[in-house]
C-alpha cells in the first residue's frame, strides 16, 4: 500500500498553514489533509466579523504571550521562532498587505478574509497539495512503519502526521490522542459573556462604560469597557474576564457572583469626601441634579435608585445608610451571573492535548514519534485581537520546518 510522506488531519487555518509550508520548504513531500466537511477553513472565512483577525501588532515575544491564559510558558520560544512580525512577512511574500487597526488587530487591506483563503488556496495549488473533503478519520494507529488512519472507506498510511483539529467543536482529535496515551485537558468554551436573567441592570441596556470587574471567590479580576446587553453582560472587560476565568467558571456550571467597581479612579475615600463636599456646599439642591461622576447619567440615576436616593431627594436630606450604600454601590456592585451566553459561535475553548507531552522546539509529541500537533487541538487559547490565529501560524510552521527540513 501506498505511504503518503505527511498526513495532516484538518483543513481549519493550522492544518492549511502547515501543509503550504511543508511544500514551500521540501516540495518533494506528497502531503494530504484530511477534512471532514466540505469546506475547508471556516473559522478564517468568519473571523473578525468577515475581515479575518490575522494577528496581532505585538512583536516582542515576551509581552505577546501574556495574551494567553493557557499556554503563556510554552509559547515564549516558538514566538522567537515565528511571531506576527513573521506572519505578515509571510503574507507579504505572497502579495498579501496586511493593516494594523488602533486597538492593535491587523486585516488585510482588502477587510475581506477571502483574500486570505483565497491566498492559501492558491498555494495549495502551487504545491499540489492533495486535499480530501468529507474525509472523517475513524481511527488513527501507530507501529515503527508509522501511521495508518482509517476512513470510513480507505485505509492510508503515512510516514509523519500533524493532528489540527480544532478546538471545542472537533473533540474526535482528542478521542484519537488518548488512543496513543495523550493525556486530553477536557475542552470548555474560554470566550463567553456573563448572563443576568431577569437582572435590573438590563434595562441600561446598550450602556458601555469602564469598569474594574472581579469574580467573588477567586483571584480573577479584569479592567476595561464593560457594555450591558439585553440578557447580560459583554465587552472587552467581560471577555477578558471569562478567558482567564475559563476553566474556574466551567467548574461553577457558570453560576457565580461578580463585583463591578463603576469608578476605577476612585475608592471608598475619596467618594466619602466628595459626598460630605457636596452635602456641605448644595444641601439645598437634588442628588440626581447636583452630583457630578465619571459614569454615563443613565447609570448614575440606576446606582442612585438603587441607593434608595430617589429624584427629589436633596443632599441635605441623604441620611447616613443611602450614603454608605451608593459608596458601596459605586465601588463593589455586586450581581450573580447565571450561565454564559456565546460570543462569536464560541470560537475558542480551552482544554486540549496536554502541554507537557508536547516538544515545542519541534511540535512532536514526546510519546509518538513523527507525530505533530498545531493549533487549538493543543490545551492554548488566548484573548480576542488575532492572538488565537497567530498561535495556529506558529505552532504549524514549526510542525511543518520539523518534518520538511
Amino acid at each position: 500500500m501506498n505511504k503518503t510522506d505527511v498526513i495532516i488531519v484538518g483543513g481549519g487555518a493550522a492544518g492549511i498553514f502547515a501543509a503550504i509550508n511543508i511544500g514551500a520548504t521540501n516540495p518533494e513531500l506528497k502531503v494530504v489533509v484530511l477534512e471532514k466537511t466540505t469546506k475547508l477553513l471556516s473559522k478564517v472565512k468568519i473571523s473578525g466579523g468577515g475581515r479575518c483577525n490575522v494577528t496581532h501588532a505585538c512583536f516582542d515575544p515576551n509581552e505577546l504571550v501574556k495574551y494567553y491564559p493557557r499556554g503563556e510558558k510554552e509559547l515564549r520560544g516558538p514566538f522567537h521562532q515565528f511571531q506576527p512580525g513573521d506572519t505578515i512577512a509571510w503574507f507579504s511574500e505572497r502579495g498579501i498587505e496586511l493593516k494594523i487597526e488602533d486597538d492593535g488587530r491587523m486585516f488585510p487591506i482588502t477587510n475581506s478574509s477571502q483574500t486570505i483563503i483565497d491566498c492559501f488556496l492558491k498555494e495549495i495549488e502551487k504545491y499540489n497539495i492533495d486535499i480530501r473533503y468529507q474525509s472523517s478519520v475513524e481511527s488513527i494507529n501507530h507501529s515503527e512503519n508509522g501511521f495508518t488512519i482509517q476512513l470510513q472507506d480507505e485505509q492510508l498510511n503515512c510516514s509523519n502526521l500533524i493532528v489540527a483539529t480544532g478546538g471545542f467543536h472537533k473533540t474526535e482529535g482528542y478521542h484519537f490522542m488518548q488512543h496513543l496515551n495523550h493525556t486530553i485537558i477536557p475542552p470548555n468554551p474560554s470566550l463567553f459573556t456573563f448572563n443576568l436573567p431577569k437582572n435590573e441592570l438590563l434595562k441600561l441596556q446598550g450602556l458601555v462604560t469602564q469598569v474594574e470587574i472581579k469574580i467573588l471567590g477567586s483571584k480573577f479580576s479584569e479592567s476595561g469597557p464593560l457594555l450591558v446587553t439585553h440578557w447580560g453582560v459583554s465587552g472587552p472587560a467581560i471577555l477578558k474576564l471569562s478567558s482567564w476565568a475559563a476553566r474556574f467558571l466551567y467548574e461553577k456550571k457558570y453560576e457565580f457572583d461578580f463585583m463591578v467597581n463603576w469608578l476605577p479612579n476612585h475608592d471608598e475615600t475619596s467618594l466619602k469626601e466628595l459626598f460630605n463636599a457636596y452635602k456641605q456646599n448644595y444641601g439645598s439642591k437634588k442628588v440626581f441634579n447636583q452630583l457630578e461622576l465619571e459614569i454615563p447619567k443613565k447609570l448614575k440615576h440606576f446606582l442612585l435608585e438603587k441607593a434608595g436616593i430617589l429624584s427629589d431627594i436633596k443632599w441635605a436630606d441623604v441620611n447616613k445608610k443611602q450614603f454608605n450604600k451608593l459608596i458601596q454601590l459605586l465601588t463593589a456592585d455586586i450581581y450573580p451571573s447565571k450561565g454564559k451566553t456565546t460570543f462569536k459561535q464560541e470560537f475558542v475553548s480551552c482544554g486540549g492535548i496536554q502541554l507537557n507531552e508536547v516538544n515545542f522546539k519541534t511540535m512532536e509529541s514526546k510519546l509518538v514519534p513523527k507525530l505533530y500537533f498545531a493549533g487549538e487541538v493543543l490545551n492554548i487559547d488566548a484573548l480576542t485581537g488575532g492572538f488565537n490565529f497567530q498561535n495556529a501560524w506558529t505552532t504549524s510552521w514549526i510542525a511543518a520546518r520539523s518534518i520538511s527540513s
